[in-house]
């Protein structure tokens, strides 16, 4: 009932972003660190996100982290999931009872998956349009390539949620936007990326971090 792209930009910039036709999908999805990502999805157990983080931020490969949980996992069948570890490799699993369309594609620098969606088309209109658009600004870039996922028949029942995170080394987003319950949600995100570029993109430079804490 959703699909999501996780990538790593040539800034070390890391983002999940997120559509479905289920209430707040960018809250219950993405799980994302200044070095890894987790998207967890289909009938989404957290724990894959929570556990799956920690143990990447701890070292630990993403396929042996992916193969741990779901073996462990009885409800493995109708479970998603894709994640990158610290060192930029990914790694995707689909349960077998996962409602069709279903499945995932990896690249070298981002990967995509969905469930209950109109058909392959998508993560893979998906998974081109990031490909072809590397002059956008990383947000602009994850947006776009959604969009085209959504043109090719995206979730098949609808669209209702969406959500963008996007760290920058740091254990605390540096962007997190979310639409979770809008007629176009995607169309939502865009139009507040725009607004962020009034103040908030602008104030962010001069956050603090753990490098330079004052």
């Amino acid at each position: 009932m959703t699909y999501s792209l996780i990538a790593k930009d040539a800034d070390g910039s890391i983002g999940v972003i997120v559509a479905s036709k289920f209430f707040a999908c960018g809250a219950v999805v993405p799980f994302v660190s200044g070095t890894v990502a987790v998207a967890s999805q289909a009938f989404c157990n957290p724990v894959w996100g929570t556990e799956g983080r920690a143990r990447m931020m701890a070292g630990e490969a993403a396929q042996d982290v992916l193969d741990d949980l779901a073996a462990r996992d009885a409800g493995r069948a109708i479970r998603q999931a894709h994640m990158m570890d610290a060192q930029g490799a990914f790694a995707a699993y689909t349960g077998a009872e996962c409602v069709d369309w279903a499945g995932h594609i990896i690249g070298d620098a981002h990967s995509v998956a969905g469930n209950m969606l109109a058909g392959a088309r998508v993560i893979k209109a998906t998974s081109d349009a990031y490909l072809a658009n590397q002059a956008l600004p990383f947000a602009e870039r994850l947006i776009a390539a959604m969009v085209a996922g959504e043109a090719a028949g995206g979730d098949k029942r609808g669209r209702q949620a969406a959500g963008l995170v996007i760290h920058r080394g740091e254990a605390h987003p540096w962007l997190d936007l979310r639409a979770d319950d809008h007629a176009d949600p995607l169309a939502e995100l865009a139009r507040l990326w725009d607004v962020a570029q009034e103040r908030y993109v602008h104030f962010a430079k001069g956050m603090p971090s753990t490098k330079q804490f004052s």
